[in-house]
């Protein structure tokens, strides 16, 4: 981080109720909110759905709107690999993911000079699944470490070094980069 040192850096993360902050004008904004619940669509309650994308996407959305960065900055939101590849109980996360990589584009060009990216992370040990099975779980990071082309589950200081790259990379806008140990392609 010491080549942000002088920089004023918003990270906005979480899901419960991290306030905007809008006061000033800052050099990088991290937007890597948003709670989206696995399920089928036919089992999936709509207020789930609903209350999904009023977080991901819509928070995202929200925050663009709001925040003031600097037009030599960078706007980075986070999304999921489900986007290019959803599963059975994923369609939602899905829409909801591919919605943000196309909101980049779009503010991409709307906000230009302002750089615009997305990193879409795969599977990573994080406290999201803590509420999950131990022994679910585990099967869970087993399979893909097996299924996985880098043989392991991503870890969030994996995310953060591609986070880091598209803030710091004054020729990165309008792009994706996928950070998932080749979740897209196995």
């Amino acid at each position: 981080m010491s080549a942000y040192a002088d920089q004023r850096v918003l990270v906005v993360g979480g899901t419960s109720g991290v306030g905007l902050a809008t006061a000033g004008e800052f050099d990088h904004v991290v937007v890597s909110a948003g709670e989206t619940p696995m399920g089928r669509v036919d089992a999936l309650p709509l207020a789930d759905a609903y209350a999904a994308m009023d977080s991901k996407f819509w928070g995202a959305y929200r925050i663009a709107r709001s925040v003031r960065v600097r037009p030599s900055g960078s706007l980075t939101l986070l999304a999921g690999y489900l986007s290019q590849r959803p599963g059975r109980a994923s369609a939602l996360q899905s829409a909801i993911n591919a919605d943000l990589e196309a909101l980049v584009r779009g503010l991409a060009l709307e906000y230009a000079p302002l750089r615009v990216n997305a990193v879409s992370p795969g599977l990573l040990r994080t406290p999201l699944w803590e509420g999950m099975d131990v022994t679910a779980r585990e099967r869970m990071c087993e399979a893909a470490t097996q299924r996985l082309p880098v043989g392991r589950v991503g870890e969030a200081a994996d995310v953060a070094q591609a986070v880091l790259f598209v803030t710091g990379n004054a020729y990165a806008t309008g792009t994706t980069v996928y950070v998932d140990g080749g979740g897209t392609i196995a």
